[in-house]
């Protein structure tokens, strides 16, 4: 059994593995919002428990044991986020607090009842992937919608759930998981993109955009920014 500062550790770090090469203490550090000497403290502690592995100018990666850790978090938290959002009709800028404070004292009946409640669900409100019973994540070929260009289409899939008022201003587009979207324009020198969202026309800036993964609709080739799960 584990703290609830070890288990929010892992889970950064798992979360930050995902999104980019290697884990610095830095980022650690602005992800958690904690001071980095703290970070360099726990760093330490996490090593001496095998739980993660660290290098200098290497960062830090999960031994198999933490990323067992980490993926139990993540599953009980989506699956706190779906039943908050469909058996209490929590709004999707909400379930993702409520959770942080739920996730850490699950335990496993719960887990199994909420799992077998909901219908054995693959996906959260947001539309990340649960983790299954063994711990597995499934492997995604999606695209950020910022890597996507003029004329293609697709259909979101997943929304970064980690800014309730990015949630609320998607929302009001009916920017949800599952919706059908085409880029209709995209301004230069990084500037926003226009979409037809069923529909309806909005403008997105690029880095709202760079929140969203989508499923490409069309059989062309993929741009660049292949999402790694």
């Amino acid at each position: 059994m584990y703290n609830e500062t070890i288990e929010n550790y892992l889970k950064a770090i798992y979360t930050i593995q995902g999104e980019m090469d290697k884990v610095a203490t830095t980022t650690l550090a602005k992800r958690l919002a904690i001071a980095p000497a703290s970070v360099t403290g726990m760093i330490k502690k996490l090593s001496e428990m095998n739980l993660i592995t660290y290098e200098k100018y290497q960062g830090v990666k999960l031994t198999l044991a933490g990323q067992k850790i980490a993926l139990e978090v993540i599953r009980h938290h989506r699956l706190i986020e779906l039943f908050l959002a469909e058996a209490l009709g929590v709004p999707w800028d909400k379930v993702h607090a409520e959770a942080e404070k739920w996730e850490h004292v699950l335990s496993e009946d719960i887990e199994e009842r909420i799992d077998e409640l909901l219908g054995f669900p693959t996906h959260d409100p947001h539309g990340s992937p649960i983790p299954d019973r063994n711990g597995e994540m499934p492997e995604s070929s999606d695209i950020l919608l910022s890597d996507m260009r003029p004329q293609q289409r697709g259909v979101i899939v997943e929304v970064c759930d980690r800014n309730p008022e990015l949630l609320r201003y998607l929302g009001n587009m009916a920017l949800y998981p599952k919706t059908n979207i085409m880029v209709l324009k995209i301004e230069p020198f990084e500037g926003p993109l226009t979409l037809d969202v069923d529909g309806t026309t909005h403008t997105l800036g690029r880095k709202v955009a760079q929140q969203i993964f989508v499923h490409i609709l069309e059989s062309d080739q993929k741009p660049n920014g292949v999402k790694n799960g």
